[in-house]
């Protein structure tokens, strides 16, 4: 059991023709390799899946939706191969999510961070609580958001990027998320959100699958490079995540 609570879980349900996958690690829902690999895996395996029409992606606790990469993992790269490797596996989660033939609906309850980001910027439709604010630290640890960098311009625009990119040690509101585009809706309390998921979930799970897939086609265009544009970014973060600035600032976030 503690060496399951280490890498983290994952549990997908499916009902009513809505699956509902459920991650978690108890560093604030962040993700070691092992966990975005079982992530991408799930999305590959519903994506053929007839008996599902949507899927709903969430975080367990009332904290953190999501605190991006494993620090532990990241402090533990020796070479760029490695670090390669590591961010590679962001880079196949956000494809996976992209070419997923079946909408994705991203319940966020709480902070976001980095890849956190990334995640929420690839379901095709968010709500979120106001407790949801976001931030892109990855300059203040002497990397930037390359891999996800994509999928966040194209949900919220270039100019928020970079301006979420430059101030990395500044958190954006749920407000400003939504005005931004990033969240379909904003509520004050879990219960709200709870409410407003399966609302929405259960409408769009009676919609013609097919007609589904096909906008899901169309909100994706111009995105068909993303499967060596992505790794491509990988290749920048794990050269950098070998430098000594980003080895010491590693180490101060952790103390």
């Amino acid at each position: 059991m503690a060496l399951e609570n280490v890498k983290g879980s994952l549990l997908t349900t499916i009902e009513n023709k809505i699956a509902t996958i459920t991650f978690s690690h108890p560093a604030s829902n962040s993700f070691p390799r092992e966990l975005l690999d079982r992530l991408t895996a799930e999305f590959e395996k519903l994506s053929i899946n007839n008996s599902v029409s949507v899927i709903i992606i969430q975080s367990e606790g009332t904290g953190a939706f999501c605190a991006g990469a494993s620090f532990d993992e990241l402090l533990a790269v020796t070479n760029q191969s490695e670090g390669t490797n590591f961010f590679s596996g962001f880079a196949n989660l956000i494809n996976a999510m992209r070419t997923c033939t079946k909408l994705i609906i991203g319940r966020i309850h709480g902070k976001a961070v980095g890849g956190g980001v990334g995640i929420a910027c690839a379901c095709d439709y968010a709500i979120a609580t106001t407790n949801a604010s976001i931030k892109l630290s990855e300059l203040a640890i002497g990397i930037g958001p390359f891999v996800i960098e994509p999928v966040v311009s194209r949900k919220i625009g270039k100019t928020a990027m970079s301006e979420m990119t430059l101030a990395a040690q500044e958190w954006k509101s749920a407000d400003w998320a939504f005005a931004k585009g990033l969240y379909a809706n904003t509520v004050e309390t879990i219960e709200q959100l709870d409410s407003a998921i399966t609302d929405f979930s259960s409408k769009l799970s009676n919609y013609n699958p097919e007609a589904l897939l096909e906008m899901k086609k169309v909100f994706w265009e111009g995105t068909e490079n993303w499967d060596t544009l992505l790794l491509d970014r990988a290749a920048i973060s794990g050269k950098l995540v070998l430098s000594d600035f980003t080895k010491n600032a590693l180490l101060q976030f952790k103390k």
